[in-house]
């Protein structure tokens, strides 16, 4: 096995003459946490849409486990585990919690596109869904409908049907976009615990959450490289420091 669970050789991507993601070199190590980072603006959002496949590259190289996975489409790149959760929380709102981790394991039997099989055929998969919701502290949420869940715990719960898909990377898109201090601490927590034995690249603004669990950060201006590595030494980069004057100057001075 590689070091590397995911390799980024010169990712550029050009709409009509603007450069959205230009000449990007990413590594990211096999069980780590890995940060992406950078002001409004950055390309972040769109690196994950080019690592995920929903954007094809203009120019570069995609590599996971390895093998080159430039050219694959969203779904294969799903079968060979990587998955996504969105900045939008991605869950069925009127199913109960169990229901929706439930529909996260069918990929496991084979039967995800089988609409006229008995939902009884799912019984089997209530165990797992169950060990899931403890995973990320939702056992007593299990028979709530979704929409009437808190917003964090939305969060928690599409979280755990992304674990449902037994990801090898885990691309979390902005896990604490929204919440309040109490919520941003659980879910840090959260991603803290389930990354245990799986790597994890994560978009993310707060720098209390990525000064507290990342193991390595990529902090991206205009699309480019800015800077990289642990916490402690890219915070005190005069050049990451002057990205984010205003607005989050404060914040990355206040993570220290």
């Amino acid at each position: 096995m590689t070091t590397n669970v995911l390799e980024v050789r010169n990712l550029t991507k050009s709409f009509k003459g603007f450069t959205a993601v230009s000449g990007v070199d990413l590594q990211v190590r096999r069980g780590s946490i890995h940060a992406l980072i950078g002001p409004n603006g950055a390309g972040k959002t769109t690196c994950f849409n080019l690592l995920t496949k929903f954007l094809e590259p203009t120019t570069g190289t995609i590599l996971f486990n390895g093998i080159d996975i430039t050219r694959e489409k969203p779904a294969q790149i799903a079968r060979r585990g990587v998955i996504r959760s969105f900045q939008i929380s991605a869950v069925f709102p009127h199913l109960s919690v169990r229901e929706n981790v439930r529909i996260g394991l069918q990929r496991q039997l084979g039967t995800a596109f089988q609409f006229w099989r008995s939902e009884r055929s799912l019984d089997v998969l209530d165990a797992r869904a169950m060990a899931l919701l403890d995973e990320v502290g939702l056992t007593e949420f299990a028979e709530t409908t979704t929409v009437n869940l808190p917003y964090g715990r939305k969060r928690a719960l599409e979280i755990a049907t992304t674990l449902a898909m037994e990801p090898e990377l885990m691309l979390l898109d902005e896990p604490t976009q929204g919440m309040g201090h109490e919520d941003v601490d659980r879910v840090t927590q959260l991603i803290k615990k389930v990354s245990a034995g799986r790597t994890i690249l994560m978009v993310e603004h707060n720098m209390n959450v990525v000064s507290s669990i990342a193991d390595k950060i990529t902090v991206l201006q205009r699309g480019a490289i800015l800077a990289e590595g642990p916490y402690a030494e890219v915070s005190k980069d005069p050049r990451v420091m002057e990205a984010y004057m205003g607005t989050a100057d404060a914040e990355l001075q206040g993570a220290h």
